[in-house]
This record gives structure tokens, sequence and C-alpha cells, in this order.
């Protein structure tokens, strides 16, 4: 599929040197299967998790890193799979889920980040954070730090690297 495809092209332009990549799962103007699953017309049904976005997800995903660990490139190259919000816990009249900005999930690894954790945990619906909320500003200076960016908050307010 187009994803499977697009983590193939961003492994061989890793391995070609190029110093940043980003894959999208979905073209956001293109009609059809996406994350967006409202439930409702012009929105796939939630079904399309199943179906498609989730194994299309895992097998992109898991083939992606495994490339990198076999190339050796995994522990020089920061991987991260986020969208900019969650879902909503509970669903929709249309049997979709719409979007929520309380409580999300991201993946982060390789790039010397400390693997095979998990920060912090939802509450029993995944409607907000219980343990160990993590601004969105420490997701950032973890990346940055990963990257070898210094990081740039000018008003010197407290952050924390999460790995």
């Amino acid at each position: 599929n187009r994803f499977g495809q697009s983590c193939l092209l961003a492994r061989r332009l890793i391995e070609s040197g190029v110093r940043f990549v980003t894959v999208r799962m979905f073209d956001p103007a293109h009609p059809g299967i996406t994350w967006d699953a409202h439930g409702a017309l012009p929105f796939p049904s939630l079904h399309v998790y199943r179906t498609h976005c989730g194994p299309w997800f895992d097998a992109g995903y898991t083939a992606l890193l495994e490339d990198l660990i076999e190339r050796g490139l995994y522990e020089r190259t920061v991987v991260c799979a986020m969208g900019e919000f969650g879902r909503t816990p509970r669903l929709n009249a249309a049997g979709g889920r719409d979007h929520w900005p309380h409580c999300w999930s991201l993946l982060i690894g390789g790039g010397g980040i400390r693997g095979g954790q998990v920060v912090g945990a939802s509450d029993a619906i995944g409607g907000y954070p219980q343990d160990r909320p993590i601004p969105l500003r420490d997701v950032t200076a973890t990346l940055y730090a990963a990257l070898g960016i210094p990081w740039p908050d000018r008003a010197a307010r407290p952050v924390q690297e999460l790995f």
C-alpha cells in the first residue's frame, strides 16, 4: 500500500543521507480511508481502523523500524509516529470518533532514546491523562535533544526530557 511504500522510501532516503524525512499515512485532501473516521459521510466509518488503518500502519511502521535496525541506522535515526490530537473516548451519534485534544498517544524511538518504555497512562476510557501527563513542550524537548538541537525556550520554562 501507499503507506508501506512511503516507509520504504523514507528508509532509502535515510540510508542515502537525507537528514529529515516526513511520512504521511494519508493525503488529507483526498477523500476515502483515513484516521479521520467520524462515522458519517464524507468520512469513513470506524471499521476502517480495523480493516485498513491499523494493519497498514503496523506493517509499514514495523518494516521501517526493522529495516533501520538491520542496516545499523536506528541508533542514529529518531523515529516518531504521532498525530495532532487523539480521538473521543466514546462514539459519536454516527458511530465514529471525533477530534479530542485531551489525551493521545505517540511512538518515539531510535536516535539514542531508551526504548521499551510506556510513559504515562490514561484513565479507563482513554479520555484524560491519569498517570504522568506529558505536556507537548516535553515531547518537543525530547525530540530536540535526540536530534541534537538546543531547546529554544525563551521564557526559560522548565522542560523535562521524557526518555
